[in-house]
């Protein structure tokens, strides 16, 4: 085996190639949790120039199904977080699925048999524990010692079924093992099994990875994320419109520091900035509201193009004409919308002239002196332009204010609700051009006759 870092700290060689994994059980979605452990393998190995390994923990063959292993390969390429070694890329230290590994393991075990580390009680074999304290040297949490001359607290534990099949400790030692693993990044709820792990390393006669556990993520109000909280599933991002940096920007700030004053990074840029020492010990706090600004700050850096060719599925799902919505309707509401989801929202009474109004604009509208006034003399200006320019419509509102003896600012709010339906939006100047100088004349007098 390869020289390493063992339980009690030793220092990996710095001209061995980094190896990290990643081992999801394929009996749900990927929890966004599980991407971010993902994400720190990936980065670590990127950073390093390492290799980034899928594994496939799929002895439940009771609870893993299609659908998951699908869910798990769809959101780690929507991540852009390719493998180097895994299903679909073959490597030298496959098979990448547990469930066809049956033979290695066999060879592993016989090892313990061979070397009395195991006895059989009820059908069942257990690993039989050296009795002293185990400390380790994680890479986050530090110092970790658990006693195991109590045999009262530290059983031996099982590593082989009464049914012949082998348990989550033993593959996923033999595996790391047998793939070189040389960093073990994990969620922290496997600290406890580490020493176990230690144990079953030392009596295989291997040397033990890096391990550093990451810190688990909470909801906002510190209770524990379950699979049924906003947020949880990975699979949910990409159908409300998240784009895939965004999310990957945001879930490596969940437990990690770049120790500067950047809070937006792409993937290349996290990978240039990672590091182990950055890891926070607290729990991270989930903030999906922040998730949010993030897909905004990320969506602001799309080129045009690239954003309306993302948007354009959400049109579609809303039932409005793709074939209408133009780079210039997605470029009045790129700055304004948080996620694709809302640019059908955002855009829909450029692309239907049948748009209702809100009922609180209107409200106010007809609570206005000035309003109606003051959009008859709008509509009569619109009217009479020969040639339709922001220059031409701006100087027909200026006019316009003139005739009913009130400033033009006093007019842009009747203006904007005739035009959109909406207190709020796209700028107003990109709703003179978008809509043409008859949409405007239109919907303006829409607007009076409603006053009416």
């Amino acid at each position: 085996m390869h020289s390493g870092r063992t339980g009690d700290g030793r220092l990996f060689s710095k001209h061995m190639t980094v190896r990290t994994r990643f081992a999801p059980s394929p009996t749900g979605y990927l929890h966004i949790g599980g991407a971010r452990t993902a994400l720190f393998n990936w980065l670590y190995a990127r950073k390093h120039g390492g290799v980034f390994v899928l594994r496939i923990e799929d002895t439940d063959a009771a609870r893993n199904t299609e659908e998951a292993r699908k869910a798990i390969f769809d959101g780690m390429e929507w991540l852009g977080l390719d493998w180097d070694e895994g299903p679909m890329k073959g490597g030298d230290f496959g098979p990448y699925q547990q469930s066809e590994r049956g033979q290695i393991y066999d060879a592993w075990f016989e090892k313990l048999v061979q070397t009395d580390r195991v006895y059989q009680l009820d059908g069942a074999w257990r690993f039989r524990f050296e009795r002293k304290p185990i400390t380790m040297i994680d890479g986050v949490c530090g110092e970790v010692t658990i006693d195991y001359r109590d045999e009262s607290n530290t059983p031996d534990m099982v590593i082989k079924r009464s049914d012949g099949s082998y348990v989550f400790h033993f593959v996923n030692v033999v595996d790391d093992l047998e793939m070189e693993i040389t960093h073990v990044i994990r969620g922290e709820d496997h600290l406890m099994n580490t020493p176990k792990h230690l144990q079953l390393i030392e009596a295989l006669g291997c040397v033990a990875p890096q391990y550093c556990h990451i810190p688990l993520i909470l909801n906002g109000d510190g209770s524990k994320m379950s699979k049924r909280d906003e947020g949880a599933a990975l699979g949910d991002y990409p159908r409300h419109g998240f784009v895939a940096a965004a999310v990957a920007n945001f879930i490596a700030l969940l437990g990690w520091n770049p120790k500067n004053e950047n809070e937006i990074f792409t993937l290349d840029e996290l990978a240039e900035n990672f590091s182990l020492a950055g890891i926070n010990r607290a729990p991270a706090r989930f903030d999906y509201d922040k998730c949010r600004w993030f897909n905004q700050q990320h969506m602001a850096k799309l080129s045009l193009a690239d954003f309306h060719h993302a948007a354009l599925p959400f049109i579609a799902a809303a039932s409005l004409p793709t074939e209408e919505f133009s780079e210039a309707m997605a470029s009045a509401v790129k700055e304004k919308v948080r996620l694709l989801e809302e640019v059908p929202h955002a855009v829909e009474f450029l692309l239907d002239d049948g748009f209702s109004i809100d009922h609180e604009a209107m409200e106010k509208l007809a609570a206005s002196a000035i309003a109606r006034d003051g959009l008859i003399a709008i509509a009569e200006r619109f009217a009479s332009v020969d040639e339709w320019t922001l220059d031409t419509a701006k100087i027909s509102i200026s006019d316009a204010a003139t005739m009913v003896a009130c400033k033009p600012g006093q007019l842009m709010f009747p203006l904007r609700v005739s035009l959109s339906g909406r207190s709020h939006g796209p700028d107003l100047n990109d709703l003179l051009m978008l809509l043409g100088k008859s949409r405007c004349v239109q919907r303006v007098q829409r607007m009076i006759e409603n006053l009416a």
